[in-house]
């Protein structure tokens, strides 16, 4: 026999898988229940990462809610990130890039959103190099300077100066930045202002 005779024995288990396969029994190399099952996982997957980016967790927790198997959740999760319709590092650092750019979102509280996601400390960390202390400050000052910008009288007493400083000090604060950078810059804002109104 040459090598390019055909063997009858592989020939043979071929046909008798796709007999198999055509009765529905799946058989050898192709089960068709289990490619039935991982179809519908695949098609939730797919319409909720159509939706938006997901990180690998993100996307898992939703399919495990929506009641499918674990098991067949995990391999349909391990072929979409071969394909790389899944990629952790590559969620993580267009979900810093963006939240930061559209919503002045601080690094601290990007972090949090991220290990919320299920991204790893590695990853979360390379992502959030992206923002540096000077980015974080110049977000921060814009937020502070804008919330200075609705004081419309200047403040009659110190009472009065606290209670506007700890206003423009917590827009800050709930979008994450430092505290004490949080003080000086809301402190700058509001002075700035008052100095216009006077």
């Amino acid at each position: 026999m040459t090598s390019n005779t055909p063997d009858p024995e592989k020939i043979a288990q071929l046909r008798e898988s796709l007999a198999q396969y055509a009765s529905g029994e799946g058989g050898g190399f192709f089960d068709r229940e289990a490619e039935e099952a991982k179809a519908q996982v695949r098609k939730r997957a797919l319409g909720l990462l159509d939706q938006r980016a997901r990180s690998r967790e993100e996307l898992r927790g939703r399919l495990i809610d929506a009641e499918f198997d674990p098991g067949v959740v995990d391999e349909v999760l391990d072929d979409l990130q071969r394909s790389r319709l899944i990629d952790d590092a590559t969620f993580a650092h267009e979900w810093v890039r963006q939240r930061h750019a559209r919503r002045g979102k601080s690094a601290r509280v990007l972090d949090r959103e991220l290990r919320e996601k299920g991204v790893d400390a590695a990853l979360r960390a390379d992502a959030l190099e992206q923002i540096d202390q000077s980015d974080e400050e110049a977000t921060a000052r814009t937020f502070a300077e804008k919330k200075a910008r609705a004081v419309k009288t200047a403040p009659v007493d110190r009472d009065d100066y606290n209670r506007q400083l700890r206003r423009v000090v917590g827009v800050l604060a709930r979008r994450g930045f430092d505290g004490g950078m949080s003080m000086r810059l809301a402190r700058e804002a509001l002075d700035a202002r008052i100095a216009e109104l006077d």
